[in-house]
């Protein structure tokens, strides 16, 4: 089993290891501390790219939370420097209070060389320093503070690279987030909405397992890889076996959304063309010629699709409801997760 850690951060949900029902209230611990220090296991790394090979070829990558001495991001790109025939690699270690450095792989006569240059600040990704080498990048491939996400990615769609990161798949539902989603410059890469097993520091309280040198690791649930990148499952389409038609009561409308609920991606009916709300898991499976995404049902994004909205003479749990889409059982309001609002292509009807 690989045993360097990473220097790059995760963050605030990846806490609640040992005991997963108490995890809802160590993340919010973990959020108040800032306790985002969590390593990717090179395996990891390696199961994800290696389907985005041919995509390296002479480009400049840089890794924008990574700490070199540790990194398995920088470990995985400067063994494989050659072999992905990268043009540039580079990543900065961030010290919090003082100057730090960075480092960096350029191919040089045909060769590649490292070099180690001082900076002038803390190498943060939202520094000046570290924004000027993105500026000079291709791509940025990293595991990023999850309690910096909606920032992270803020500054990486800003900068119009393309770029593979992990976060939490409920990251999804930000408004920042799905945003660039429902544009169609933003998805999810291959393994994603998975648990992924993380290296976690000694000071960490609750792990999983340690292996026989004293490592501790922690798995977490739901991490997704967050890309512009395309891959090859974005253009196979989801196999739908069951029908609207006859089946009407299992798919019920909602009550405040012109849509109808599909609550598993399994179950979206091969003969309805109207919008359907999915859960937020059907990203993992989406492809753009297969379907649109036409919104979310979410208070802050605002689809225009919602065609009603809930008073204290409706519900008590007015402002709730108002947060999500609702199903009506008889004089009952039953709020729904966030659903990604989709209707089929054109070209799928036969038109």
């Amino acid at each position: 089993m690989n045993k360097v850690a990473v220097s790059t951060i995760i963050g605030t949900t990846l806490l609640g290891l040992a005991k997963p029902v108490t995890r809802n209230k160590n993340l919010h611990k973990a959020k108040k501390a800032k306790n985002d220090e969590f390593y990717t296991q090179i395996g990891s790394i390696e199961k994800e790219l290696r389907h985005y090979k041919d995509q390296f070829k002479g480009k400049k990558v840089f890794c924008n939370c990574d700490d070199p001495a540790e990194s398995n991001f920088w470990k995985y790109f400067s063994l494989n420097f050659e072999f992905l025939g990268l043009k540039r690699l580079v990543t900065t270690h961030y010290k919090e209070d003082s100057s730090t450095y960075s480092l960096e792989i350029n191919l040089e006569d045909g060769k590649p060389v490292e070099r180690k240059t001082k900076l002038k600040q803390n190498g943060d990704f939202r520094s000046d320093e570290s924004l000027a080498i993105l500026a000079e990048c291709d791509i940025v491939v990293t595991n990023p503070p999850f309690s910096l996400f909606r920032e992270y990615m803020e500054v990486l769609m800003e900068s119009g690279k393309k770029f593979l990161v992990i976060g939490n798949n409920n990251a999804i539902t930000y408004k920042g987030i799905f945003k660039h989603i429902y544009e169609g410059n933003l998805w999810l890469g291959l393994h994603s909405n998975k648990t992924m097993e993380f290296k976690i520091p000694d000071y960490y309280t609750k792990w999983n397992r340690e292996d026989d040198q004293g490592n501790r690791f922690g798995k977490v649930p739901a991490c997704s890889w967050f890309t512009n990148m395309e891959h090859k499952k974005r253009q196979e389409e989801i196999i739908l076996f069951r029908t609207y038609k006859g089946n009407e009561t299992d798919y019920p409308k909602y009550d405040n959304y012109d849509a109808i609920e599909v609550s598993k991606v399994k179950n979206i009916p091969k003969d309805y063309y109207g919008v359907m709300g999915v859960p937020i898991t059907y990203l993992t499976k989406h492809n753009p010629d297969q379907f649109e995404i036409v919104g979310i049902t979410d208070r802050q994004n605002s689809s225009g699709f919602r065609d009603k909205i809930y008073t204290k003479e409706d519900s008590s749990r007015y402002q709730d409801l108002n947060a999500r889409s609702v199903i009506k059982c008889g004089l009952e309001y039953k709020a729904i997760y966030a659903r990604i609002l989709i209707k089929r292509k054109l070209n799928q009807q036969g038109e």
